[in-house]
């Protein structure tokens, strides 16, 4: 349904003076206020859907909710500065926690989060109904002097990195990951990077949204794909891997110069890998070691 909307809307928007990027990144660019950098992303969290409040502790959903949403601003470099924060609550609450001991609860596994990237909670909004939990956050950053990463830039013959290991999120990653801000700053300041985004749901499915950004095609290396623990321990971890989603690892689309120094300086905390290049041909194949290569279903996670 996403994809067809996004479509839809990209048709029925006007353009507008104040904004400079939008639909097909993962964050908009305005500007506002006499400043062209202002990077604004909201994301959508509820009960059922991106986790199950019987079998989580609130505040986990309240820190996924943020941290969502800071990997947003990571997938464009942006440097995070405020969030505001909308919650409906289930006026009967859970369990027994009354709804206001849910709505302090989910704070509380957002404050450290924000305190830990220096994020202003600038307000928002609280309501009860009679529906599950939902929690809205639309949160704001700033770019740095290099300007937004985007979807858009990629080239052929770009190589396409991963940052840490991915698949199996659905173990407990996907409500205690750290978005990968900073590690994005710290590439982008000091590398040449032509594309990026965040691996939200999969990276077949998100490679596929890039390359198609780009105008290009894309080729997986899946020996070459890091796979997390966790996948390891599921059946067939490679397809975990390909199309689980909620990893929240950065996926770059680099020049095989700027890939190769990447690579070999190995600047974060984490793994940077190769996993593919962009090509000229659209579409998105897997090659295997042996170098034979076939299509790849875009599968990861629909909206």
């Amino acid at each position: 349904m996403e994809a067809d909307f996004i479509h839809w809307l990209r048709e029925h928007l006007p353009p507008h003076p104040t904004l400079r990027s939008g639909l097909g990144d993962d964050a908009a660019v305005l500007a506002l206020a006499g400043r062209s950098d202002v990077v604004v992303t909201t994301d959508l969290v509820s009960d059922g859907v991106d986790f199950r409040l019987q079998e989580v502790d609130p505040s986990r959903a309240g820190r996924k909710a943020l941290a969502v949403n800071l990997s947003d601003l990571a997938a464009m470099a942006a440097k995070p500065l405020a969030a505001v924060i909308a919650i409906a609550l289930p006026r009967s609450g859970c369990g027994t926690a009354t709804a206001l001991d849910l709505a302090i609860a989910l704070y509380e596994g957002m404050l450290p989060l924000a305190a830990e990237f220096e994020l202003a909670i600038a307000g928002g909004d609280t309501n009860v109904h009679d529906g599950p939990l939902v929690i809205a956050v639309t949160a704001l950053g700033e770019l740095t002097t290099r300007g937004p990463l985007t979807r858009n830039g990629g080239r052929p013959g770009d190589k396409l990195l991963v940052t840490g290991h991915l698949g199996g999120s659905i173990l407990g990653y996907h409500l205690d990951f750290t978005p990968r801000v900073r590690e994005a700053l710290l590439l982008h300041e000091r590398y040449e990077l032509h594309a990026g985004m965040d691996i939200s749901d999969g990276l077949a499915l998100d490679l596929s949204r890039l390359a198609a950004e780009s105008g290009c095609g894309a080729v997986v290396h899946v020996g070459e794909v890091p796979i997390s623990d966790a996948a390891r321990s599921l059946d067939d971890p490679l397809q975990h891997a390909l199309g689980d989603g909620e990893d929240f690892e950065l996926l770059l689309a680099a020049s095989p110069d700027a890939a190769a120094a990447i690579l070999g300086d190995q600047p974060l905390d984490c793994p940077i890998t190769c996993v593919g290049e962009l090509v000229s041909e659209l579409g998105l194949w897997q090659q295997s070691p042996g170098g034979e290569r076939s299509p790849l279903e875009p599968k990861g996670w629909l909206h």
